[in-house]
């Protein structure tokens, strides 16, 4: 692959590498990309053929170390990611972007601080700005080139953020219909998700809290 199939005039990110990537959900074709500007790496998952006249089965993950990887209960990311992999699985198409934007933006020794306040008695938007970040730290533009790159137009996008559906909308894509992406999460998940649709307008249902 040389230079010129990487990206596209005017993309923001380069297409780098890609395999197949076999899981417990089913297969899937993993695309490593990288920022034009500062070189991050994050990946895209991709099953079918994206077209893009289709409604296309979208998520931006972002980066959750704990919840990803080590199953952390304060949270639900990682049975989110578990869930869209699924559910792209079960239709047969669609694109997962992982983005490392870990902590919503601020690393992983940042989201360690924010959990000792949390311990305190913080709730998350709490601990974030007594760290001196802002609520929500985290910018799509890459992930949308990515999606762009991938060939989808039209998105059936699986998230419960409504800046995220605000961020793809402002980078041109149809937004066809928001799929939501509520998991029943354990017990000491349920004062962030409960801070997430109260302060944040997470559009979520009180059935995920349990």
């Amino acid at each position: 692959m040389n230079n010129s199939d990487r990206a596209t005039v005017g993309s923001i990110v380069t297409r780098e590498a890609e395999a197949k990537l076999p899981t417990e959900f089913g297969p899937f074709q993993i695309v490593g990309f990288r920022a034009v500007s500062d070189g991050e790496e994050f990946v895209a998952l991709v099953k079918g053929q994206i077209d893009p006249d289709r409604p296309t089965l979208v998520r931006i993950h972002s980066q959750c170390l704990t919840g990803d990887a080590f199953h952390s209960l304060k949270c639900d990311c990682g049975p989110q990611l578990q869930r869209a992999m699924e559910m792209v699985q079960e239709e047969g198409e669609g694109i997962i972007v992982y983005q490392h934007q870990e902590g919503r933006g601020i690393g992983i020794i940042n989201k360690i601080r924010a959990y000792a306040l949390q311990d305190e008695g913080a709730d998350t938007i709490e601990a974030n700005l007594r760290l001196g970040f802002d609520v929500d730290q985290r910018e799509y533009h890459l992930c949308a080139d990515v999606i762009r790159q991938l060939g989808a137009r039209r998105i059936r996008l699986m998230s419960n953020n409504p800046d995220k559906l605000h961020a793809l909308h402002q980078a041109g894509f149809e937004i066809v219909e928001r799929v939501p992406l509520e998991i029943k999460a354990k017990e000491p998940a349920f004062r962030y998700l409960l801070t997430k649709k109260e302060k944040m307008g997470h559009l979520l249902g009180l059935g995920d809290l349990s």
